[in-house]
């Protein structure tokens, strides 16, 4: 029995090891059960999820070479070094085990468990590829292996034939084995089908990090750009990446350790002088941004182990006649950065783009190998343990001031009844669902709003020159400026620790600033102050951006708002066509009826307006106003162009890529200058229509 089942253990990756679950069918009627969406974020899924194929073979130690290539004419092609996709014939499906990958969802070497197949996978379900192909117009798949390379076509997910073998391998060829796909979107599905480099590049750097020694090579063909990546640290090097414009406390903790035999858990952990905490979590290389159980295990060893050794060494004596006389989890958090990375036989995730992890036994093991891990780095670095805990302390008496302020503003509101600000002009709706609350800069563009408003189920809450930057300012800090404090009362759903996003009292929270560099300073110093503070609002899809119009166009008493100078010269060059064409077919009518032959000249353009420029155009008169601000606009022209939910253009705030926001406001907003001044100078060519 011991012999046959080693003999089944090494047996050679073949057709025996897919496995087939259940059909494609639903892909193409509800792409988005299975991709996410059909945005752009939905199209980027497509490459991970056959990226995600090339990773696994890694991972399983048979790859170590993957390249993208961003075709001109479109398409996508991913190429890995692995055993090659098998040819041979499935015994369930009666077809190739390449074309059963490929057109049958939950059909792959993910399933089976034995040990030729894959032991660790990324892809859970195994629907990528298949999912990939359903929504391709065109998907060619090549397979190099046993000296000969296979290619098969599809077009919408249907085989345009057999798997055929359309050539051999020379034996100094470089790639003996491995599998291409290469694959163009549907353009009747998505949104979108243009591929970004830079989406592309900055989750392939992270997929390599994760991944040690595995060579990436990605290649823009329509620009001719090409980037690598290739990194022998691990995630010691992804958490340097992350810290590298910041000041760090400690040398970063590494573990890599295996659990019981079958889990491995890889962790990298830094403090740095922030006060945010950045934790990315990691299941069989899939990024998990809600966690999951291997970021609760962990929170769990952190917070007891260094309790502990502070405890033990006597730091906390003087928050010992305070509270518990520990640090919370909260306290430990601040500054943290760790990248946590777990690899398992079967993950458990929460749909199909594994938003959260769920295996119970990836706590425990996270939990006991960090524990033991921190432990003994702690007793065998005791300076920078010092450190640390120094960090924590500091965080532990701030948070205390912070809820010192925090419960003052509540109770406040409170003691006066639930007063709303002064400033704010609330609406009559009461369902939040309806309401929206309009945050518009100065005075001046406040009291045109409140005029042009709905009363019904608009809010204004005008604001007084530029609120703190809050990047680098804790929490009873920021509750020390009354702007703030406004927008906190306003919210009506709390801050800090007790905010909850099921009270906030508007669903729509509008940013409305002026369209020059004040305003978007402003605009940016509020993103700031909801990215850190309120990132729930973000989350929920209650935070939006005014686009008050730049120009007024006008010829004769036509007149159309435009946002861009583009847009501008468009509106301007239809506006006096149409005029022109008005008046000949006027002039044309006077002949006939009277025989005049003069032109009637051009309508004035209507007065009440400042005008920037005034000119003709094929005799044409025309009038532009260039609106430097929302106090230009009386309440009417705000109203129509701005506020109105028939007429106005808004952009919704949302998060997709946290590393990289965080990254952003770090060094737009943070107290380091060298980042910024690179930021500035790097970017300074590309901006346009710059008011100095």
């Amino acid at each position: 029995m011991a012999k046959e089942e080693k003999a089944k253990k090494s047996a050679g990756y073949s057709a025996e090891n897919i496995t087939v679950l259940e059909g494609l069918d639903p892909v193409r009627k509800r792409p988005g059960m299975y991709i996410g969406s059909t945005s752009e974020t939905g199209l980027h899924h497509l490459i991970w999820e056959v990226v995600d194929n090339a990773v696994d073979e890694a991972m399983a130690g048979h790859a170590d070479k993957i390249e993208v290539i961003i075709q001109k004419d479109g398409g996508l092609t991913v190429h890995d070094n692995g055993r090659g996709i098998p040819v041979d014939v499935h015994k369930t499906t009666k077809k190739s085990a390449l074309e059963t990958v490929l057109t049958v969802l939950h059909a792959g070497g993910k399933f089976g468990g034995d040990a030729s197949g894959y032991k660790v996978s990324g892809g859970l379900h195994g629907v990528g590829v298949s999912v990939v192909n359903a929504l391709s117009t065109n998907l060619t798949a090549q397979v190099r292996r046993d000296g000969k390379i296979y290619e098969q076509k599809y077009k919408i997910g249907v085989p345009q034939g057999k798997v055929k073998e359309v050539g051999k391998i020379d034996k100094k060829d470089p790639r003996q084995t491995g599998t291409s796909i290469t694959f163009y979107p549907d353009e009747s599905i998505f949104e979108t089908v243009v591929f970004k480099y830079k989406t592309v590049l900055e989750h392939l750097r992270s997929q390599a990090y994760l991944t040690k020694a595995l060579h990436f090579v990605i290649s823009d063909e329509r620009v001719g750009l090409t980037y690598q990546y290739y990194f022998e640290g691990g995630v010691i090097s992804y958490i340097k990446q992350l810290n590298r414009n910041k000041k760090v406390r400690n040398k970063p903790i590494y573990i890599n350790k295996m659990y019981e035999g079958d889990i491995l858990v890889e962790l990298a952990i830094q403090y740095t002088d922030d006060f945010d905490e950045v934790v990315l979590a990691y299941a069989n290389n899939e990024f998990n941004p809600e966690g999951g159980m291997h970021v609760t295990g962990f929170r769990t060893a952190l917070t007891r182990v260094i309790n502990s050794y502070a405890t033990k060494n006597n730091f906390l004596k003087e928050t010992g006649k305070k509270e518990s006389g520990k640090l919370t989890g909260e306290d430990l958090r601040e500054g943290l950065t760790a990248v946590i990375s777990v690899k398992l036989p079967n993950p458990q995730f929460e749909g199909q783009t594994k938003a959260k992890l769920g295996n119970p036994e990836v706590r425990t093991a996270v939990e006991a190998i960090l524990a033991s891990e921190l432990e003994v780095y702690l007793e065998e670095h005791p300076q920078e343990a010092g450190k640390i805990i120094e960090k924590a302390l500091l965080a532990a008496k701030a948070r205390l001031a912070a809820r010192a302020a925090r419960d003052s503003v509540i109770r406040k509101g409170v003691l006066e009844g639930l007063a709303l600000p002064g400033k704010l002009a609330d609406c009559s709706e009461s369902d939040p669902a309806h309401c929206e609350l309009y945050i518009v800069e100065g005075d001046s563009a406040g009291g045109s709003a409140k005029q042009g408003r709905d009363r019904r189920f608009q809010a204004i809450l005008p604001l007084r020159g530029k609120i703190l930057n809050v990047e680098r300012a804790r929490l009873d800090r920021m509750l020390s400026s009354q702007e703030i404090k406004n927008l906190v009362i306003a919210f009506g759903a709390g801050v800090g620790d007790l905010f909850d996003v099921a009270k906030l009292r508007y669903h729509r929270i509008i940013i409305m600033t002026d369209a020059d560099v004040d305003g978007a300073h402003i605009r940016t110093l509020l993103l700031t102050l909801f990215y850190r503070y309120f990132p729930e609002i973000i989350k929920g899809g209650h935070l939006y951006i005014a686009q008050p119009p730049l120009y007024r166009v006008q010829v004769g008493k036509a007149f159309q708002y435009a946002f861009s100078d583009e847009e501008r010269d468009e509106i301007l060059k239809d506006l006096v066509d149409e005029a022109s064409a008005k008046r000949t077919a006027k002039v044309t009518a006077k002949k006939k009826a009277a025989g005049d032959t003069e032109n009637s000249d051009s309508e004035e353009p209507e007065d009440g307006s400042e005008a920037v420029e005034q000119g003709v155009m094929n005799g044409v008169k025309f009038n532009i106003q260039r609106y430097k601000g929302l106090g230009e606009m009386n309440a009417e022209q705000l109203w129509e162009t701005t506020m109105d939910p028939e007429n106005r253009v808004m952009l919704k705030v949302e998060i997709e890529d946290m590393e990289k926001i965080s990254e952003v406001f770090e060094t737009l907003m943070g107290d380091e200058v060298p980042p910024r001044k690179r930021f500035i100078t790097t970017h300074a060519k590309t901006v346009k229509n710059l008011d100095i």
